[in-house]
């Protein structure tokens, strides 16, 4: 298997309006993970840390793509299951806690054509990668305003400012956990990832985060320049970014692999 070096950084802030930071993350080779949550006092900020939590369990073991991608969905189901307790705990019933979160997760795998990124996300955080081609945001949202998008009735300009911007159509909870997206991705097509919440990408522009990824060589240095720029557009929401670079990669993936990996999206991989 080809060697391969990881280089990461992460930064996070409350921001200017909220008072608690509902924002969790992860960073331990090979698994990377960010998290929103929501919910307020009602433990958005219990819901996120839970799953950073079960992700750190995971160990340094390089998994298949598929096996990975179970390992994912056992972990988030873990998750749900501890959200159902803690919901209990609060004098809820079952599943009436408002509590949950968003799950955004980078696994490197050992995949037979070599080392490839297994993304998956649930939710409306993202993940960008920055590879030969510019910027790509991987993940698709899971959004009102998204939904719109995909149908046509409004623009990606028009999304931003939407009144349902905020309100998301997939999240980590104590009643579910709905089916995420999972990508397969050379890692020549993505040599540095960022992960994110929405305090970042809904406050600054893929432009202006293409153009902070590439003058910031030392990937902390990137994720603390993210969140500065976020604060600096407003800070409406806390604000989180990791940065994962991959380093000494030999180039050994063709167009064919990309391609024949592409298909495996949208959460074919289970």
């Amino acid at each position: 298997m080809t060697a391969v070096d990881l280089q990461h950084g992460s930064a996070t802030d409350v921001g200017h309006v909220r008072a608690v930071n509902e924002d969790s993350f992860l960073t331990a080779p090979p698994v990377f993970v960010v998290a929103d949550g929501m919910g307020g006092h009602a433990g958005g900020d219990v819901a996120s840390a839970m799953v950073v939590e079960e992700f750190a369990k995971l160990g340094d073991a390089l998994l298949e793509p598929r096996v990975a991608a179970r390992t994912v969905l056992a972990a988030l189901e873990r998750c749900r299951d501890r959200l159902r307790e803690y919901a209990e705990g609060q004098g809820h019933r079952g599943a009436s806690i408002h509590a949950g979160t968003t799950a955004v997760v980078a696994m490197l795998v050992r995949d037979e054509d070599g080392p490839r990124w297994l993304l998956a996300n649930l939710g409306d955080s993202r993940v960008y990668g920055l590879g030969p081609g510019g910027l790509d945001q991987v993940s698709v949202d899971h959004s009102v305003v998204q939904e719109l998008v995909d149908a046509g009735q409004i623009t990606a300009e028009q999304a931003q400012h939407h009144p349902e911007r905020h309100v998301i159509t997939r999240a980590l909870s104590a009643a579910d956990v709905p089916e995420p997206d999972f990508f397969l991705v050379p890692l020549d097509a993505a040599h540095r990832l960022l992960l994110c919440t929405d305090g970042i990408n809904a406050m600054i522009d893929d432009v202006d985060i293409e153009r902070i990824l590439r003058r910031c060589p030392d990937p902390g240095q990137a994720a603390a320049e993210l969140v500065q720029a976020a604060l600096d557009a407003g800070g409406r929401d806390n604000a989180t970014a990791v940065v994962v670079d991959v380093v000494g990669l030999a180039e050994n993936d063709d167009d064919s692999h990309r391609a024949a990996s592409d298909e495996t999206n949208q959460g074919a991989l289970p």
